[in-house]
């Protein structure tokens, strides 16, 4: 009996390490997929994220692959990877989660690639405070589009996140309104392999691992991609 308690318990360690591997894993993947997603968005040559927006951005935060589906009642579900600029560049990633629920008609079930602008250190604040619904604790709009677009002032100066999304290759502002935004406690433990604040991630006070390279890069690429396309 003491022998099969053993073996239970041993098995049982090696399957918390592998699902804590595949975790860690996954929040891996996320990075790549949101570093890829950049990239494509960046590269089509007429629409995008202006240029005077990236200029603009003090954090800039990534859902691949969102999900959006129901009849008259749609719903989102999404889970992404956000960084801001800190004195030496930008930070370490962040991980969260997004739900929330928008009236409309939405058939079926689609897949949609999420961008969310976040302006000023008013938004910087926001996405650190790791809880908040965009629309109420934050002001929230569908953002500008177009490479060579003169974004207004009122956007500047009054809306605290811009919000973007791409389905099936077309790319267009999005509304988000109602929608809640958390920290992904899973993924930062699993991806950090301890636990970490979401202000000191954001504000450049933990090192960002390598892993998260393609990610990091992909943000700081995307300004100068913005700018050479205008």
């Amino acid at each position: 009996m003491k022998k099969l308690m053993t073996l239970v318990a041993i098995l049982g360690l090696g399957a918390a390490t592998v699902a804590c591997a595949e975790s860690r894993e996954d929040a891996v993947n996320r990075l790549d997929n949101a570093a890829l997603v950049l990239h494509q968005i960046m590269a089509a040559p007429d629409t995008g994220i202006p240029q005077q927006v990236l200029e603009h951005a003090k954090c800039i935060a990534v859902i691949p692959h969102m999900i959006k589906g129901g009849f008259v009642f749609g719903a989102e579900n999404g889970k992404g990877v956000a960084t801001c600029r800190t004195e030496h560049g930008w930070s370490a990633p962040d991980f969260f989660a997004i739900t929330g629920g928008t009236w409309g008609l939405q058939i079926g079930v689609e897949g949609v690639d999420v961008v969310m602008i976040f302006q000023g250190d008013e938004g910087m604040r926001r996405l650190e405070s790791a809880k908040f619904k965009l629309g109420a604790d934050a002001s929230a709009a569908a953002g500008p589009i177009g490479r060579s677009t003169s974004a207004s002032t009122d956007w500047k100066l009054n809306t605290e996140v811009l919000t973007y999304s791409r389905a099936k290759g077309a790319f267009a502002g999005l509304t988000l309104t109602g929608a809640d935004v958390r920290r992904d406690d899973d993924s930062m433990r699993a991806f950090y392999g301890h636990d970490v604040s979401t202000r000191s991630v954001l504000e450049g006070r933990v090192a960002t691992p390598a892993s998260a390279k393609s990610f990091i890069d992909a943000v700081r690429d995307a300004k100068e991609q913005a700018r050479a396309s205008n």
